[in-house]
């Protein structure tokens, strides 16, 4: 058995609480959260060990891996204690909001030999993990465009301050839903080498982003696009897409199916698919799970990090790639902020009104 322990029992927090222990290689050895209220409950109604002090909870108990979920400013300090003490970490995303911390800590799990995992789940939806299998084999040929999209319905109106809408904390739009994006755009095509034209909008929110767009640039001339809003009410709940372009194809994939034009016959067949339209359902590429909530990719995940710590599986999120991501975040945020003289608006200055002008306000005024 892996014992395990909890770090953070907020939304995701209580999901992976669930999902850890029902999971039947973990033994889950407590769990650590600054709320009285949760902790009250937990302990009434189970027998898992709580605690207020993720530093007690890391040193005093007996651990082989620890799961972190909670805000991102406080992955940082976490996730390098349990590293010093030889403790195997799933962290949730987004990994670090200073991407040099981020490169440092994936430095240290490397060193110690430890499983690093942060918690971009879309890369265990059947759907993606295709399109990487058909990417990786070239089906499309050279790889010339990328948009990735997300919409969902989070900030709809103006409302009392959480740490999601707080740029402290790691919250607004980009880092809680572009980020998953970006780590998708990664995961099918690499990282940009550069990224220009971005904007980060605010509709509701006060201190983040609403909606985010940027273009990336690709060492091989290639171009991206990045598309995310989370104040759209179209959405029922969050919706990801990915399209990508080659010079043999092109495919368009969510969370529920992959659609494949394939325009070269061997290119196709060596994919195991047909020249023309493909279409793949994650339903049918998806392998079941011990314990389904809101989708079987959180518990793959999970089960993902388990299978690396039992038996050396192959890492598909680490804290390398996550830190990657970071860095494409903190470029975005650079680009947006740092508005060259060329794209900042441009002010008339004032003068005495032109006759045509001064007709045109007369006529206005009548």
């Amino acid at each position: 058995m892996i014992r395990t322990a909890l770090i953070g029992l907020g939304k995701m927090g209580l999901s992976h609480l669930a999902m850890v222990r029902t999971c039947p290689q973990v033994q889950l050895e407590g769990v650590c959260d600054p709320s009285a209220i949760v902790l009250d409950a937990l302990r009434k109604y189970t027998d898992i060990p709580t605690y207020k002090d993720y530093r007690k909870l890391l040193t005093e108990r007996r651990l082989d891996a620890v799961v972190v979920a909670t805000p991102s400013r406080f992955h940082g300090e976490i996730v390098r204690l349990a590293l010093e003490n030889g403790i195997h970490v799933f962290c949730e995303k987004p990994f670090c909001l200073d991407p040099e911390e981020g490169r440092a800590l994936a430095d240290l799990a490397e060193r110690k030999g430890l499983v690093n995992q942060v918690g971009y789940h879309y890369r265990f939806v059947g759907a993606f993990q295709e399109a990487h299998r058909l990417l990786s084999g070239g089906a499309l040929g050279q790889v010339h465009h990328i948009r990735g999209e997300a919409f969902g319905p989070v900030v709809l109106r103006r409302k009392s301050a959480t740490w999601r809408s707080s740029k402290s904390e790691g919250g607004g739009c980009l880092y809680d839903y572009a980020s998953h994006v970006i780590d998708l755009m990664n995961y099918l095509v690499g990282p940009p080498t550069s990224i220009t034209g971005s904007t980060l909008n605010r509709i509701f929110s006060r201190d983040v982003d609403d909606e985010v767009y940027s273009t990336f640039h690709y060492h091989n001339g290639a171009s991206g696009q990045l598309a995310a809003n989370w104040s759209d009410e179209s959405n029922r709940k969050m919706s990801v897409k990915i399209s990508v372009w080659g010079d043999k194809g092109r495919m368009q994939c969510d969370r529920q199916e992959l659609q494949v034009y394939l325009s070269d016959a061997a290119l196709a067949q060596s994919a195991g698919l047909r020249k023309g339209w493909n279409l793949r359902y994650t339903t049918d590429l998806t392998q079941p799970v011990w314990y389904y909530l809101r989708g079987e990719e959180y518990a793959a995940q999970i089960a993902h990090f388990v299978q690396q710590i039992a038996h050396g599986a192959p890492a598909v999120s680490t804290f390398r790639t996550a830190a990657e991501t970071d860095r494409i975040i903190n470029d975005i945020r650079a680009d947006a902020t740092a508005l060259p003289a060329a794209r900042q608006p441009q002010v008339a200055e004032a003068g005495p009104p032109r006759p045509w002008r001064l007709r045109s306000l007369l006529h206005a005024a009548r």
